[in-house]
């Protein structure tokens, strides 16, 4: 068994697929569009297989985020870029763009090279060995 998807509500659906293909490669389906639900989505593929789907529908509540705030249930998505230099470049480079930096580049407790970030969602994206 393995996991098929996970998927993410968005305020914003381009903004968010812009993100991710430009930071972590996705590639983006076509996008799909139900007129008469308002629902929209599109499913990302990375290159190990995995997939990210990305939805977008007006009548879907919204919090408000903060590097400081995390709720009950999913936490985060972790990305694994090969090395810890290109855990700090890609950190610097999403810090340089303006994205909001939670934690690291560090070592955590358990061993782990990461940092987190917010994507434009406020979701947190961890960046791994």
């Amino acid at each position: 068994m393995k996991i098929a998807h996970l998927a993410v509500w968005t305020r914003d659906l381009e903004r968010t697929k812009n993100f991710y293909t430009k930071y972590f490669n996705a590639v983006p389906n076509e996008k799909y569009h139900n007129e008469k639900t308002k629902f929209s989505s599109y499913f990302l593929s990375f290159n190990d297989g995995s997939k990210l789907e990305i939805m977008e529908k007006p009548t879907v509540l919204s919090i408000n985020v903060s590097k400081d705030y995390e709720c009950f249930g999913y936490a985060h998505v972790a990305f694994s870029v090969g090395s810890v230099e290109k855990v700090d470049e890609l950190t610097k480079l999403l810090v340089d763009d303006g994205y909001t930096l939670v934690s690291g580049p560090r070592t955590t407790g358990d061993g782990y090279y990461e940092s987190c970030i917010l994507d434009p969602e406020g979701n947190r994206i961890e960046i791994t060995v």
